[in-house]
């Protein structure tokens, strides 16, 4: 493996995802992409991309192919990726994670947004990686041997945080905020999380993958949360997300009429306010 090249390499991958999203001068998250090796958190090639109908194997074995926005198969059987490097520099730029700080990703997968969290906290901050599925959390935690300030938990995103964090990262789709996520999170701290409906089927019947839905982030200020939208995304639907299908429905008609760029705060567990863009009985956004 030429090392120089593949520094190379990740150095312009990282250039061309923050510059596709819109990123300037966020030096650290730069530094972040263009390190993190993401050849060690997929399985030994052939890898397998995603091409909006399936997967097909990459044409190469050469670690240099990685460095693309594209969707790189975890569990093809179940649509479980490496997810969007683009999309994650977006959400990791939002969630600014600074030296020191508390976070947690929820749904790390394999591990690789968690190592690249590792590097944006730093050797005084903490990261607490969970992710349900145990062969992913195996993965992770044997992935992420080399980076001593994070902490692998295999279980329910739903129920973590357990403390107070400063940057929460959710990557998987629910149609509401979990409490965990807003009750812990800490003052001043960041939640970003993908609010969307599952997608279904001609019976109504779910299917592995969110349909319609958005990245939103939470701020947590001393007396509310301010929230903001912050694009369109799709992600693997959460396991134990229990809403209900006219729930989804509701949800998914709000995103169809937009509106969401409007979006400025998040209510929580207080009365409904009027002109929410989404509303159910225990919070909303307006």
């Amino acid at each position: 493996m030429d090392e120089t090249k593949l520094a190379i390499c990740r150095q312009a991958y990282a250039t061309q995802m923050l510059t596709k999203m819109g990123i300037a001068g966020d030096e650290r998250l730069w530094q972040a992409f263009a390190t993190v090796p993401r050849e060690d958190f997929l399985d030994p090639p052939p890898w397998r991309m995603a091409n909006g109908i399936g997967y097909r194997d990459m044409p190469s074995t050469d670690p240099v192919i990685l460095y693309q926005d594209v969707l790189i198969a975890l569990q093809e059987g179940r649509q479980v990726n490496n997810g969007s490097p683009s999309l994650h520099a977006l959400g990791l730029h939002w969630l600014a994670p600074k030296p020191g700080e508390m976070a947690c990703h929820i749904g790390a997968g394999g591990g690789y947004y968690t190592a690249m969290l590792s590097h944006l906290v730093g050797h005084d901050g903490h990261v607490v990686a969970i992710e349900y599925d145990r062969d992913l959390a195996a993965r992770a935690a044997a992935s992420l041997t080399p980076y001593d300030n994070v902490e692998v938990i295999c279980g329910n995103g739903l129920e973590w945080p357990q403390s107070p964090a400063d940057a929460i990262y959710v990557n998987f789709a629910d149609h509401r905020p979990a409490e965990a996520w807003i009750d812990n999170l800490a003052v001043g701290g960041r939640l970003i999380f993908p609010l969307c409906a599952p997608s279904r089927d001609g019976n109504d019947n779910l299917r592995p993958r969110s349909a319609r839905g958005g990245f939103f982030l939470i701020e947590r200020a001393p007396e509310d949360y301010r929230a903001r939208y912050l694009s369109p995304t799709f992600f693997v639907w959460g396991h134990g997300a229990t809403g209900t299908l006219e729930t989804y429905k509701a949800l998914e008609d709000t995103f169809r009429h937009g509106g969401m760029d409007e979006v400025t705060r998040l209510r929580w567990k207080t009365p409904k306010e009027e002109g929410e863009w989404y509303s159910e009985e225990d919070w909303g956004l307006l």
